[in-house]
């Protein structure tokens, strides 16, 4: 559903315009409801269309939570998770703890990864994306089922 990569410049308050091109999807499948939560391996935002997320987040509600790890990922998820509502100028406001965490400044980068978003800060998304493609010939531990993919 969502794919491409869109640099966008956030407002002095917090605020980004959704691209065009996913807009009318958006207004479609969850009338520009979205949940914006913390990354917990990486410095980025990860937003999803409210049903997207109402299924995940039901799926670590059911995790048992007395395990620490699972506990975590609760805590992190679900407790970061935060509803942003597109607005009839097709913009979001990003939470200044959100933000902070993600170190987002003006520059961001929205990356559409099938069923949500990722929003990075420009820079630290550059370098990020500058490390995965010097680390691609690195790993031979590549999982069976990327290699059975051809592209």
């Amino acid at each position: 559903m969502f794919r491409g990569v869109n640099a966008l410049n956030m407002d002095a308050k917090g605020r980004l315009a959704v691209p065009t091109r996913y807009r009318s999807v958006l207004s479609e499948c969850c009338s520009g409801h979205l949940v914006a939560t913390i990354d917990t391996e990486e410095k980025c935002l990860l937003i999803y269309p409210v049903d997207e997320w109402d299924a995940i987040q039901a799926k670590i509600e059911a995790l048992p939570s007395f395990h620490p790890a699972t506990r975590r990922i609760q805590r992190l998820l679900i407790g970061h998770a935060t509803d942003l509502e597109m607005d009839g100028n097709g913009r979001v406001l990003i939470p200044p703890l959100l933000r902070e965490y993600a170190g987002l400044q003006k520059k961001t980068v929205l990356l559409g990864q099938g069923k949500k978003f990722e929003l990075w800060d420009e820079e630290c998304w550059n370098e990020r994306r500058d490390a995965y493609l010097r680390e691609s010939g690195e790993d031979d531990a590549t999982p069976d089922e990327l290699q059975t993919l051809s592209l």
